[in-house]
């Protein structure tokens, strides 16, 4: 075997190379070229990279150092299922890497693992090539540069998770043909396991795309391939299973937490056109990844002349032209048809980076692409020459009849570039056919325009990613990364006992979970929806499905509720009870000497506590009081006075009022006063009247010489006045920018009794739990005076098992949001374990399916026994 790899290895070490690396220093020159290296000052982190690839790679390398489970972490929002996690976001084979950076240089890791992922996708590309066509070597990785580099993996190259698929993708449809002509399934079987685990969302659309292919292949062969059928169902099966280990928990915890299905509301997709597929196939064009985009298909004008040659020479058998030609009309059809298009996500409509299986369409063009070009002959009576004759009129039709309102990203100059090069392409095949270069020249020359033009259209997509988005800044989320550390590490060298932290000025929403504290902000497609919306009704923003929950702008009753013991912020947070304890840099560590523990007890009648709808104040005050067994009144309401205002003209609407700028593009401030009664903790409350119309709006409250900026639609409605223990008369003003309106229910001035709340707290804290979490388990003890409910902050899942003095315990959810166990009269040990729903069975499964693929390739390889009988001997 060593022989044979060393043999392999000496053979094909020139184009293995060149597969790897054209793509890989494609990226890195383009990169370059926007500012992006190693230690640069602009980082590759664009989009989600910035708030969530980053923070959850970070959140990985603390995994690989030991500071967190791999199945549970305490750091995402109040607590969530990290193995869940992981197999959404951060399941690639090389990941691990950043084992080998710190969090504070998580940019470069991203950037260098996108790199390797890129250059890996050329390499799987020439592997499937190589044992796929008949050509001249070069032509493997002619056909792998594009692949590499098509316009999908470039344009989102920032969504680090999506591009494992593309090395994948080549080596299934490569294990489906050694098993449909070999029968041998290893190959697929251990694509389609590392596909699933990688990723099972991208895993689902090409599980769907291979067996359509499948499907397709069998047909054009009837006779023969019929008798793969059983082996390719077992074998992918069997797969299937094997990724259960990382699939199931996370299916389960989707079922449980993930978004709610899209309904069909049109039949058409929005934003989509007639020339969007030809459009698409021009050089360079990048029209968006937010909203009203399509598809991003172009991986290239040299593999799209061989896919259209495919279908027009005589040399391909009509069926297989129509077979594989349906693939191309199902997915074209996806495009357009909203029934189908949500059916390739999964039912569910993509949030923004729409069209998310467009990929499959550059790849079926790439790989009908290698069977034209093994028909291409010296004298193909000039077919080949007509079709890039003909490809040029189709760009010069659509470019001349596109309304003057349609396709504006798309410049004059990429349809003159785009015909360029198929004139360049049109050329060295003439000259080929001319017989004035041979074969290998013509393949080196095709490689060299392959790979410029592959340059050109990733430079494209690149810059189309800066003008989109824009690369942050590195200097964002390195440089406040020693001091916020040195905070937060103080405070784990102070506790013993559990604790929440949360940074009053984030870098990003995802903080948490990289710096290793429990917060409650969090942004994350993977997370406890349930204890987030509960959350919300107790005040913290988590609207819809809770994808965002963030901490700003509550009330010092969900602070002290949810553990919040400490805040970091870079000015006074002007809150009742937080005292400064330490500085590091600009920012400041405050104590809550008002937080409560992880756990509590409370009496049983705590599950039918009221929770009226839509009023998070009247939430708060019921919980609490029911918890402190207190009757108190916290809130009190006061109607603030205009006495400034800049740049806004005043709409009342009944109870709404909107406040509409006078001079675009310039804030909307205006400055109240209110008199504060003594011993108060006083908030101005901005409810939305509709969050949609202000999503990019924002408020900055000034107040007592400091000031918070806030997302209007994202963050809380109460926005923090300070704390006053005399009467004040208190001015304050709030500037509003982003949209050219904003409409709120008539702003009140909220005051919070801090007497009523001090009492409330320490009757609670008296039945506190102090609990111990590390890892995947709580532990603590607790004394009742008679059978009560211990009530924890832990959000509750499925997974959760409790233990009372090493007895297990039912678990029951509070409000379907926390953990609660009964707990019996005198003193106990408790014990919450966390283990993911399915784990064990996906363990079971994992260990059963590779076992049972070992055996059933033993059994298809086992030798046949000769079972022709011995003739007899007769006697004489």
């Amino acid at each position: 075997m060593k022989k044979k790899i060393r043999a392999f290895t000496k053979e094909n070490w020139p184009y293995m190379t060149a597969s790897f690396f054209i793509p890989f220093f494609v990226m890195v020159i383009v990169y370059l070229s926007l500012g992006i290296y190693p230690g640069s000052s602009r980082s590759v982190m664009a989009s989600d990279s910035f708030s969530q690839f980053s923070n959850f790679h970070a959140s990985f390398n603390n995994v690989l150092h030991g500071k967190q489970s791999i199945f549970y972490t305490w750091n995402a929002s109040l607590g969530l299922n990290y193995l869940s996690l992981i197999s959404y976001y951060l399941g690639g084979l090389f990941t691990p890497l950043v084992l080998f950076f710190k969090n504070q240089n998580i940019p470069d890791a991203l950037y260098l693992i996108t790199l390797l992922k890129i250059g890996s996708a050329g390499l799987s590309f020439w592997v499937f090539a190589r044992n796929t066509y008949k050509m001249p070597k070069w032509g493997h990785v002619m056909l792998s540069v594009p692949y590499a580099l098509m316009s999908f993996a470039t344009a989102h190259s920032e969504i680090i998770m999506w591009l494992d698929a593309f090395t994948y993708l080549p080596l299934v449809i490569l294990g489906i043909h050694r098993l449909m002509d070999k029968q041998k399934p290893t190959l697929l079987f251990v694509s389609y396991l590392l596909l699933f685990i990688s990723n099972f969302y991208m895993g689902f659309m090409i599980g769907v795309f291979s067996f359509l292919y499948f499907i397709a292949r069998t047909l054009t062969n009837w006779t023969l391939y019929k008798k793969r059928i059983v082996s390719y169902g077992l074998t992918s099966l069997l797969a299937g299973g094997a990724s259960m280990i990382l699939v199931l928990p996370a299916v389960l915890d989707l079922r449980a937490n993930g978004e709610t299905l899209s309904q069909v509301t049109q039949f058409k997709t929005e934003a989509t056109a007639f020339w969007d597929v030809v459009m698409k196939n021009m050089i360079g064009v990048y029209d968006t990844t937010k909203y009203g985009s399509i598809p991003f298909i172009y991986i290239g004008l040299l593999p799209l002349i061989f896919c259209v040659f495919y279908f027009v020479t005589k040399e391909i058998p009509w069926k297989n032209k129509v077979l594989f030609g349906s693939l191309f009309v199902i997915l074209i059809a996806s495009f357009y048809i909203t029934p189908l298009n949500l059916f390739w996500h999964g039912m569910h409509a993509p949030n923004m980076f729409l069209f998310r299986y467009s990929f499959l369409f550059s790849f079926l063009v790439v790989l009908l692409a290698g069977y034209g070009f093994e028909k291409f002959k010296q004298d193909d009576l000039g077919l080949l020459a007509g079709t890039t004759i003909i490809l040029i009129a189709i760009f010069a039709l659509a470019e001349g009849t596109k309304s003057a309102t349609s396709y504006d990203y798309i410049p004059i100059t990429t349809f003159i570039l785009t015909v360029v090069f198929l004139l360049l392409y049109l050329a060295g095949i003439v000259f080929y056919q001319l017989k004035k270069i041979p074969m290998n020249y013509l393949i080196i020359l095709l490689l060299l325009l392959v790979s410029t033009e592959a340059f050109l259209n990733t430079n494209a997509m690149l810059n189309g990613i800066l003008d989109d988005w824009n690369y942050a800044s590195r200097s964002l989320y390195s440089e406040p990364y020693p001091s916020l550390k040195q905070l937060v590490d103080k405070t784990k060298k102070d506790n013993d006992s559990f604790y929440r932290l949360e940074n009053l000025n984030p870098v990003s929403s995802n903080d948490s979970i990289n710096y290793g504290y429990s917060g409650v902000s969090l942004f994350s497609s993977i997370r406890n929806r349930h204890s987030s919306s509960y959350l919300n009704d107790l005040g913290f923003r988590a609207r819809g499905t809770a994808l965002n929950i963030r901490y700003p702008n509550n009330t010092l009753l969900m602070d002290s509720l949810v553990g919040i013991k400490y805040n970091i912020s870079e000015s006074d947070p002007l809150k009742f009870g937080f005292s400064p304890t330490d500085k590091a840099g600009k920012f400041s560590l405050y104590e809550n000497s008002n937080a409560l523990p992880l756990g509590f007890l409370a009496d049983k009648d705590i599950y039918s506590v009221k929770q009226p709808t839509n009023d998070n104040l009247s939430s708060q005050t019921n919980l609490f009081n029911a918890l402190a067994d207190q009757k108190q009144n916290y809130f009190t309401f006061y109607q603030p006075t205009i006495l400034n205002k800049n740049n806004v003209k005043i709409e009342q609407n009944g109870t709404s009022v909107t406040y509409r700028e006078v001079q675009n593009n310039v804030a909307k401030d205006i400055t109240w006063t209110v008199d504060v009664p003594a011993n108060t903790q006083a908030y101005l409350s901005l409810f939305p009247t509709d969050f949609a119309q202000l999503e990019s709006s924002t408020a900055t409250m000034s107040v007592n010489g400091t000031s918070q900026k806030s997302q209007i639609n994202i963050t809380g409605q109460y926005y923090n006045l300070g704390y006053y223990d005399t009467p004040t008369t208190v001015t304050f003003t709030v500037s509003f920018y982003g949209t050219t309106a904003v409409s709120f229910m008539e702003p009140k001035v909220v005051g919070m009794d801090t007497k009523a709340f001090e009492q409330s707290v320490q009757a609670i804290q008296d039945k506190g739990a102090e609990l111990s979490a590390k890892g995947r388990k709580a532990t603590g003890t607790v004394t009742a005076d008679k059978d009560q409910v211990l009530l924890t902050t832990i959000p509750y899942d499925k997974g959760w098992k409790a233990y009372v003095d090493g007895k297990k315990v039912p678990v029951k959810a509070f409000k379907n949001a926390f953990v609660s166990i009964p707990v019996t009269k005198g003193e106990h040990t408790i014990k919450f374990v966390y283990l993911p729903e399915g784990f064990i069975l996906g363990t079971v499964l994992f260990v059963t399916c590779i076992g049972g693929f070992v055996f059933y390739v033993r059994v298809i390889n086992k030798p046949k026994l000769d079972l022709v009988k011995p003739r007899k001997r007769k006697r004489k």
